[in-house]
């Protein structure tokens, strides 16, 4: 094994692990079926995933991808006077379209994730919001234009399966679909999809939890259980919707994180992309518009290995001419949770 191996946690036991990886795979998997598969109570499953969201080591959330409704995704940094970044990044952990706000080594930077819903909202942020803060000095907006599909999403705990229990649990259903289907569909964006207040009702209580019956979702929509089941699958399915897990990283053994602002030759960006989504250390990378063209997040079990990560791993990849990386010093928030000290608390 490894002295990197990302699977290992004193913090976890091989059945907190392998729920966590069910989840990842499907966030809404029923605990009857994860318990056949494991050969555990559906009560021992339901439990165990109890005890984790109690622990504040992993919220799921349900997600809007707004690219399907004809809205960009951008990654943001933003410099700020030293001291008065860290009120900053707690003031934008505060916008419901942001996430993965951040406050880096520097304690004068900032970045987020911006998923705006509408123009009117993008624009508000963008040139009015934050150009008008008195602590900004800069903002560098990095437009997402191709995310790269990992083969198995952090933590990576497909290892603790046997092949026919990965049969059994059945493919990924938790990611992104549009990131998904990307690779095959070179085809421009279908007409943006528009989405009634019963589905905003939907999506607001998936973001406080991925995991709500469709009993309590049908009773704040209005709609019948069978139809919310409908409409949910349909709105996975064309991307709309998808579901994350958050974690609290800290207490499963990592304590450096950050990201990797990368320069790549044109012609290698989508082979240099491809690489690193196959990284056990990257859980998010992106090809991006701006002064760098790809944008990684790193997690790392502290700073040998990732300097480790950066000379072996990374330094082998050909077509990179230049790299900066920026360790992350707080987290923020990050999908749908605010960080409490080492535990996750979903946003209200």
């Amino acid at each position: 094994m490894s002295r990197d191996d990302p699977t290992e946690s004193s913090f976890l036991d091989v059945l907190d692990r392998q729920i966590l990886h069910a989840l990842v795979q499907d966030a809404r998997v029923p605990f009857a079926k994860l318990g056949a598969v494991l050969d555990v109570s559906e009560q021992t499953v339901a439990r165990r995933y109890r005890s984790l969201r109690q622990r504040g080591v992993m919220h799921v959330s349900g997600q809007v991808n707004a690219v399907p409704l004809g809205h960009a995704r951008w990654i943001l940094r933003i410099k700020s006077t030293p001291d008065k970044a860290l009120r900053l990044a707690e003031s934008l952990a505060r916008f419901p379209d942001l996430s993965w706000v951040t406050l880096l080594s520097t304690g004068s930077e900032v970045t987020c994730v911006s998923r705006p819903r509408s123009l009117e909202r993008r624009d508000a942020l963008l040139l009015h919001t934050l150009p008008r803060a008195s602590q900004v000095r800069e903002v560098t907006a990095h437009e997402v234009m191709h995310r790269f599909e990992a083969d198995e999403d952090w933590p990576r705990f497909s290892h603790l399966f046997t092949e026919e229990q990965l049969r059994e649990l059945g493919p990924a259903r938790s990611g992104c679909a549009l990131d998904r289907r990307s690779r095959l569909e070179p085809a421009g964006p279908e007409a943006p999809m528009d989405l009634t207040p019963e589905d905003e009702a939907m999506l607001v209580l998936l973001g406080r939890d991925g995991r709500a019956p469709y009993a309590q979702i049908a009773a704040e929509t209005g709609w019948t259980p069978p139809r919310v089941a409908r409409r949910m699958a349909e709105l996975t399915q064309s991307g709309v919707l998808y579901f994350d897990l958050d974690f609290a990283v800290e207490r499963m053994g990592y304590s450096v994180r950050g990201a990797l602002w990368l320069r790549v030759r044109p012609a290698d960006l989508d082979a240099v992309g491809r690489a690193m989504a196959t990284h056990p250390e990257i859980v998010f990378v992106a090809a991006t518009t701006g002064p760098t063209n790809l944008m990684a997040s790193v997690l790392c079990r502290d700073t040998p290995h990732l300097y480790r990560y950066i000379t072996e791993r990374l330094g082998a990849l050909d077509g990179i001419t230049d790299f900066e990386v920026t360790p992350s010093l707080r987290v923020l928030k990050q999908a749908q949770t605010l960080l409490d000290s080492d535990r996750v608390a979903p946003v209200h």
